[in-house]
């Protein structure tokens, strides 16, 4: 498997594909709460496969302001791009037959493997996926949203419930409570606490969250680096709900 801090890099014409391709619907993918739909992106002579989730299809939560779960997708790939881990597919916002939404690049996985399937054989590459959702606060890490690519890369998907300015972590990766952050990951939650409070990050991400969600994400890295070490549980609800 390939550690969640060694990400592959997008091909470069990915993005521009994902952006500017004609979009088609093949069906809707089953299990999802929201309106999540398999599509093919065409553009001259390339193609892929994408997931494609409209605003319009998004089901109202009570702590989330509503309309904005498809720019927290697009927020987790900015931010994970800008850290250089974990591994989140390529992601970006633009309409679709169903109004504006995020289209993530389908990745082949394996299809019955997960995270407590691949931290049986080794826990090491959650590692920074687990950095990752303390600093995106994620509500929703579940062991179904961590997939095994068939080149070995582990991918995280689902991530329409980060980034409030609330304190919300719930994931089933607590297997590092306690142990210090890796040097490797320290430098780059400095580095991109800096550019979150200026610079071209800050404004990426200003286009998908508010104001006070960003400078939240820049004190979470902040705190996360200050304290060295990964936190333990804090809630009386730190897992999700279903574990996978």
């Amino acid at each position: 498997m390939t550690s969640g801090s060694e990400r592959p890099g997008p091909q470069p014409e990915v993005i521009p594909l994902l952006r500017l391709g004609k979009l088609r619907l093949l069906g809707l993918l089953p299990r999802a709460s929201n309106y999540t739909f398999l599509a093919e992106i065409q553009n001259n002579d390339h193609n892929t496969l994408a997931v494609y989730k409209p605003r319009a299809g998004e089901t109202p939560l009570w702590d989330f302001p509503k309309g904005t779960l498809c720019n927290r997708e697009v927020a987790a790939y900015v931010l994970a791009t800008a850290l250089g881990w974990p591994a989140v597919p390529p992601t970006v916002m633009r309409d679709g037959p169903h109004g504006p939404g995020s289209v993530q690049l389908f990745v082949q996985t394996h299809p019955h493997e997960h995270y407590f399937t691949l931290a049986e054989r080794s826990i090491e590459p959650f590692r920074p996926v687990a950095a990752f959702d303390i600093v995106a606060n994620n509500a929703d890490r579940k062991g179904g949203h961590c997939l095994l690519g068939l080149d070995g890369t582990i991918w995280v998907v689902d991530h329409g419930v980060c980034f409030s300015d609330q304190p919300k972590l719930r994931t089933v990766i607590w297997d590092f409570a306690g142990d210090p952050i890796p040097a490797s990951l320290g430098e780059d939650l400095r580095r991109v606490t800096d550019e979150l409070r200026s610079g071209t990050l800050r404004q990426s991400m200003l286009e998908l969250l508010t104001g006070s969600e960003v400078d939240a994400i820049a004190r979470r890295a902040e705190r996360l680096v200050r304290s060295g070490c990964f936190p333990r549980p804090e809630s009386d609800r730190p897992f999700p709900w279903p574990p996978v």
